[in-house]
């Protein structure tokens, strides 16, 4: 009698009769201490590493920390990028300032710059000072670094303003070395990881580098530093007003300044400003030399495509544009997608884990691999618009929304799985032994 080739159920963990459900605290641990722990650990991995940009209004402060959390909770890839970006835009702006400041502007201070903490008072309120408006402050003798105490640019004073809680940093910082101890011992022991710790797993690598990121920059400041600019001509004033990356997290009240949707956008890049600045100075140029061979009656027609494109350029919706010295870096770009693979990478590490039901698990293994394609595929596009640009633009789009879905798979996989779970998971191992030979 012929027999049937394996299929791939057979060698997948089947579901078993003697599956747990909710399992009360016991000499080894139990559901509820798991779920603790593991929810502990997740927070301290998002809420203590975030790093907000300088926000006066005490409700859109707080309610962009939320944004933030959640953000991390859900893509916790997102914001370990914008840690790098701010990262690669506080390095920039140190190089740039080396001569002008004799290398007195640190890491510190253009961190400080770029989350929106230097500002200058206007008859409506008062306006962000930019890292690129600074810098040409330097540039133009307008103001000198020997005055920096006078803006409020003291490392002192960003100290001051700084509420890193050294005492949050150190709990984090054990929890989370003790948590992935616990999980190798338990490798070691041939005891299987819950779904929800190997999702806490993954949120570990990027807590990391997010943090190593953002280590120097100042957290929690809740007031800007308002100083008056130096006295310019009209040339100057609109040249140096016309270098606002955007004026959206202004304090003047006019048009959306202050609502509660800015706590979801991120704060614009200066590299994102000058992209656009060469965008439209290209065009124009186009049109210039267009505008010779034209006839008169077409120059009117000229004036106004340009006009177009230059409302179109500002109010075009951009879904992520990357830094082209983190885009185009042969170091750091290799890494950037590594970590960016990490997240769903190692959920995979219960790839074996005993499941509910066959489709659970196969949801799950196809969600984990979803999430690695799909990021990966979606950072190797330096920008992504909601503009038509050919078949190309419906996979720039599509990635994040498929990685969106799978991370709603696996939040749900991770909930559903409690319901039936190997008993396995809550065994405990002894660790006498390993102090005896640690000593």
């Amino acid at each position: 009698m012929a027999s049937s080739a394996p299929s791939a159920e057979d060698h997948a963990p089947a579901p078993s009769e003697t599956t747990v459900g909710w399992v009360e605290e016991s000499d080894g641990r139990g559901t509820l201490s798991l779920i603790i722990t593991c929810l502990f650990t997740i927070f301290l991995c998002t809420w203590v590493v975030i790093h907000p940009r300088v926000c006066k209004r005490p409700l859109i402060r707080v309610s962009h920390k939320i944004a933030l959390f959640l953000k991390a909770l859900i893509a916790p890839e997102f914001i370990a990028v914008e840690g790098l970006q701010e990262w690669s835009q506080a390095k920039c702006m140190v190089k740039e300032c080396k001569e002008l400041t004799g290398g007195s502007l640190k890491l510190v201070h253009a961190f400080y710059i770029g989350m929106l903490a230097l500002r200058y008072p206007t008859s409506r309120g008062n306006r962000i000072i930019w890292p690129n408006q600074y810098t040409w402050l330097l540039r133009q003798g307008l103001i000198s670094w020997d005055d920096h105490d006078q803006w409020g640019l003291s490392e002192e004073n960003i100290r001051d303003k700084s509420n890193a809680d050294g005492t949050a940093k150190l709990i984090a910082l054990g929890q989370v070395l003790w948590f992935v101890a616990q999980s190798i011992m338990r490798a070691v022991h041939h005891l299987p990881l819950a779904q929800l710790e190997s999702m806490t797993l993954s949120y570990v690598p990027l807590f990391a580098i997010t943090y190593l990121f953002w280590w120097i920059k100042p957290k929690d400041v809740l007031t800007p530093s308002v100083v008056e600019l130096p006295e310019m001509s009209e040339e100057q004033r609109a040249l140096f007003e016309s270098m606002a990356v955007s004026h959206a997290f202004d304090d003047e009240g006019i048009g959306n300044q202050g609502s509660l949707w800015s706590i979801w956008t991120l704060t614009p890049r200066v590299f994102e400003k000058e992209a656009d600045d060469r965008s439209l100075q290209e065009a124009r140029r186009l049109m210039q030399e267009a505008e010779v061979f034209a006839a008169p009656r077409l120059k009117r027609a000229i004036t106004l495509n340009e006009e177009t494109m230059a409302d179109y350029t500002t109010k075009e919706t951009v879904v992520a544009h990357w830094d082209p010295e983190v885009y185009h870096s042969k170091v750091l770009w290799p890494l950037n997608c590594l970590f960016g693979a990490s997240f769903g990478a190692l959920h995979l590490i219960c790839w074996d884990t005993q499941f509910p039901t066959y489709i659970e698990l196969w949801l799950w293994r196809a969600s984990g691999i979803a999430s690695i394609v799909s990021m990966l595929v979606f950072m190797q596009f330096e920008k992504v618009v909601l503009r038509w640009g050919g078949p190309l633009t419906l996979i720039s789009l599509a990635s994040p929304i498929i990685y969106l879905l799978s991370r709603v798979v696996m939040m749900g996989g991770v909930i559903a799985a409690f319901r039936a779970s190997d008993p396995k998971i809550y065994n405990t191992y002894v660790v006498s032994t390993y102090w005896v030979h640690i000593v």
